[in-house]
């Protein structure tokens, strides 16, 4: 409801950033939110599975673990889109995020921060980092690191 609510305020400053039109804007928008609203609802299918007598004598077992610390690199063209596609699927899965938006785009990232605290974010659960290529590669050096969602060229890191 956050998201859709700020809709406008998150194209509007898309549109100021980046330069697309507002109905592409919100179009950036609403296509992340389609990704919030199902991450919402995935905690059902992460509890794992369990089933008896596979073969004789053998039960299986499955269980989803949180990776820890996920890394989302994400571009200019899409700065609502793409943190939208990976922050809430790594926090239903019980990941911490350390975002780095463009540094063309900074503005939206900080906005969707802002909301996600509003939304119930614990302190740190979230993270947005800003600079350039050095920046990437910290994070894609860091040990606690443990995985990357990336969307963008190869120059970027």
């Amino acid at each position: 409801d956050i998201i859709r609510r700020e809709m406008d305020s998150l194209a509007a400053c898309i549109t100021k950033e980046q330069g697309k039109t507002m109905d592409d804007a919100r179009g950036d928008v609403f296509r992340g939110l389609e990704v919030v609203e199902a991450a919402a609802g995935i905690a059902p299918l992460l509890l794992g599975k369990y089933q008896e007598h596979v073969a004789r004598g053998i039960d299986t077992y499955s269980m989803s673990q949180p990776l820890g610390v996920c890394a989302s690199l994400t571009p200019f063209n899409f700065p609502a889109m793409c943190p939208l596609w990976h922050v809430p699927l790594a926090v239903a899965a019980g990941n911490s995020v350390v975002l780095k938006p463009s540094e063309r785009t900074p503005l939206t990232a900080m906005m969707l921060a802002e909301l996600a605290m509003e939304a119930g974010f614990p302190e740190g659960v979230f993270n947005v980092v800003h600079g350039t290529k050095n920046v990437v590669n910290a994070i894609l050096d860091h040990e606690d690191v443990k995985a990357v969602s990336f969307v963008g060229s190869t120059g970027v890191g």
